[in-house]
């Protein structure tokens, strides 16, 4: 298939090897932590693990994932966006396949990491090659839609699959399902897709200061969340993590500013649909972590559910995520993009809003909350992705992606570590020691409430700004050609 006759395509039949193998990629990135965090546990014990080796089987994961989507966004954009994501699917099933020869936790970290490379190898692109399928925004987000549905389908699907399968058989299967998954992929991207034509790729060298700056940064911002989270508001780790993520990110907009070739062209990231569809992104990562975290702790600790209770307790949201995929479409082309985002945002930020003034009073206003911020979230994964791309010239899409990944990852960081944060200064004493006072009671609420309203206003902020400044591209930002 020639890339002209791809661009030609005027239905998801014609295109469905892609958009096969495309889902999962998706698939396999939503998965992974989801199935693997019921076995911590079962490998913990099986790995005579310590706590910190635990959170790092995962953490790891997520930090290297973060870490390096800009560099392998560059390098996709220069050398193929094709050849790079079949590059990482051989990785990812040769790293998932060592799981089988794991005997120590350290063994299992590192198998992770290499995990974490892969998937900064292959998400970004799959954006970007599912964009570049077809050239009708409508068709763009179906499949869009599809893709990133069957990745919720996983996210969803993952621990009470986990569990399944742990029943029957020992944890390292639990990674070696991404084995098939890499195989369907590889072939049906390598079927599919064809090799990037010349005139959508760039040529200028990698701005190899300022890839070593940005990975730092985002490694940083990403670890320092892990440690707050961990050891508290007065985490040294974690203060040092910060100040020097922030430092790191200082470096990197300078030197991106006064490199020749820049990793990340500031003048694209200014560009209206692009800014707009990252915020509108960010504020979505926010809200999302923020409170699935801070529910996940009120239902268990503060009022004593049981986790199988609790899992009931979280379904709305799991069955809007799910079903809200039959929605995406035929309200995008009724709305038009640009109003499907605020109104995608404006969702996301009200159910904050109704958690933070209402969450504590019952579970009736809890299950809203869910419902209003997993509606605004499934729209806006699509919406901003599309715009996004719509912003940015041809040769420069998987960079752009991994900049959306990227500030979701990172988001998502800074809203569980923020909320986490004013849990650990209100609170006295251990919050996982359960049977409160009435007095930890008490604080706990005020906590929820404080961190709730904090994390309304900044990702209120975020949806506003996004806003304001995607109406800077005119028509275009509804979809209008």
């Amino acid at each position: 298939m020639h890339n002209s006759e791809v661009l030609a395509a005027r239905s998801l039949r014609q295109v469905w090897p892609a958009i096969a193998g495309l889902a999962a990629v998706f698939l396999f990135e939503m998965l992974d932590n989801s199935i693997l965090s019921v076995a911590l546990p079962t490998i913990g014990a099986d790995l005579h693990a310590s706590t910190t080796a635990l959170q790092w089987v995962t953490g790891s994961y997520a930090v290297v994932f973060g870490g390096f989507m800009l560099v392998f966004g560059a390098v996709a954009d220069r050398y193929g966006r094709r050849r790079i994501m079949l590059a990482g699917l051989v990785l990812l099933g040769v790293a998932s396949a060592a799981t089988a020869a794991v005997t120590t936790a350290e063994q299992l970290i590192a198998v992770r990491v290499v995990m974490g490379v892969a998937a900064a190898m292959t998400t970004p692109g799959a954006m970007s090659l599912a964009f570049r399928l077809f050239d009708d925004d409508g068709l763009r987000v179906r499949a869009l839609n599809i893709i990133t549905t069957v990745g919720v389908v996983g996210l969803a699907a993952g621990p009470t699959a986990g569990g399944l399968v742990l029943r029957v058989a020992p944890w390292p299967v639990l990674l070696l399902i991404n084995v098939p998954i890499a195989a369907l992929a590889f072939a049906g991207i390598k079927r599919g897709i064809a090799a990037d034509a010349p005139q959508e790729l760039h040529r200028d060298p990698i701005d190899v200061s300022g890839a070593v700056l940005g990975t730092a940064a985002v490694l940083l911002l990403l670890t320092a969340p892990t440690r707050f989270v961990e050891d508290g508001a007065r985490s040294a780790a974690g203060w040092v993590a910060a100040v020097a993520g922030v430092i790191a990110v200082a470096l990197f907009v300078v030197r991106q500013r006064r490199a020749a070739h820049p990793l990340l062209d500031p003048g694209l990231i200014a560009r209206p649909l692009v800014a707009g569809g990252l915020a509108y992104k960010a504020a979505q990562g926010l809200g999302t972590a923020s409170l699935t975290y801070l529910v996940s702790l009120q239902l268990q600790l503060d009022w004593g559910w049981s986790p199988a209770r609790a899992a009931i307790g979280m379904l709305p949201q799991v069955v809007v995520l799910l079903a809200g995929g039959a929605v995406v479409s035929p309200f995008v082309k009724r709305a038009g993009l640009g109003a499907a985002a605020w109104i995608s945002s404006a969702s996301v930020v009200t159910g904050l809003a109704v958690y933070a003034a209402l969450g504590t009073y019952g579970y009736l206003w809890v299950a809203v909350a869910l419902v209003l911020v997993a509606f605004g979230t499934r729209m806006v994964g699509v919406v901003a992705v599309t715009n996004v791309m719509r912003g940015l010239p041809a040769e420069r899409t998987t960079v752009g992606a991994a900049l959306i990944d990227t500030a979701s990852q990172i988001t998502t960081g800074i809203g569980i570590a923020g909320v986490g944060t004013v849990l650990a200064a209100r609170f006295t004493g251990s919050i996982a020691a359960g049977h409160w006072s009435a007095a930890q009671t008490e604080q706990f609420e005020n906590a929820v409430r404080i961190g709730g309203f904090g994390v309304t206003a900044l990702a209120a902020a975020l949806s506003l700004w996004a806003f304001l400044r995607a109406r800077g591209a005119g028509p275009a930002a509804d979809g209008s050609r």
